[in-house]
């Protein structure tokens, strides 16, 4: 679960740093769409809502990250929905043809999901 918890930390470093990017456009951060000059595009034409829906992912994936390291429920029951989100927007993405590399998303967090319903993650949150 430390694993989990410190993945959901990144995730919010990342989509943190995503939106300070985005409201300082052309900023020092602007480096970082190298990555994903699409992603960009496609956050740029949503204007601050872009800001907005990268706070609350991040939001979700911080209350996660803090569930999944204190082993609570409710951390499980937030990861378990962030990620079944991620998961249906790559399939969105992939059967649309708007992001076709979000493909290789779709195997791993399957997987994860696959992991998180196992009876022994099961039992590890409600010993907790």
């Amino acid at each position: 679960m430390s694993a989990l918890s410190i993945f959901f930390m990144v995730a919010t470093g990342i989509t943190v740093v995503a939106a300070i990017s985005l409201l300082f456009p052309n900023g020092f951060l602007e480096s970082i769409w190298r990555i994903n000059p699409r992603g960009r595009a496609g956050l740029g034409a949503i204007g601050m809502w872009a800001v907005v829906l990268l706070i609350f992912v991040g939001s979700a994936c911080a209350i996660a990250a803090v569930g999944f390291w204190r082993g609570s429920r409710w951390g499980y029951a937030v990861g378990i929905v962030v990620l079944s989100f991620n998961l249906l927007g790559d399939v969105v993405n992939v059967v649309s043809g708007i992001e076709p590399r979000a493909a290789i998303g779709l195997p791993i967090v399957t997987l994860l999901l696959a992991y998180l319903m196992s009876q022994r993650v099961k039992d590890f949150f409600r010993s907790s």
